[in-house]
């Protein structure tokens, strides 16, 4: 696969990863920032979370990782937590917006 079907693929599986207090995934809460595909299947993501002091920090960053391995031809993952800049709802996809009652 060439590095934009790959991003698409991760993002696709993304999409399946929900924040555990808020019952919307991270693409739609938009706390994935960056994927970048590098050479030979390497990948880094750059995300945040919706509160710094959350409690299941470490198990969403397993699951970003573990299912963003499923993704054919990627060999390696490495996931970056950073919260700059902080997130905030106007982050959010209108349809998680919408679902949540933002709008």
């Amino acid at each position: 696969m060439i590095p934009e079907q790959i991003k698409a693929s991760i993002e696709e599986q993304l999409k399946t990863v929900f924040d555990p207090e808020i019952p919307v995934s991270i693409m739609e809460l938009g706390l994935v920032y960056e994927i970048n595909v590098k050479e030979e299947g390497k990948v880094d993501i750059v995300m945040t979370l919706t509160a710094p002091g959350c409690p299941v920090a470490d198990q969403l960053l397993q699951e970003v990782k573990d299912k963003s391995e499923l993704v054919p031809d990627v060999k390696e993952v490495a996931v970056e937590l950073t919260f700059e800049p902080e997130w905030n709802p106007d982050m959010m996809s209108e349809e998680a917006r919408l679902e949540l009652g933002f709008m």
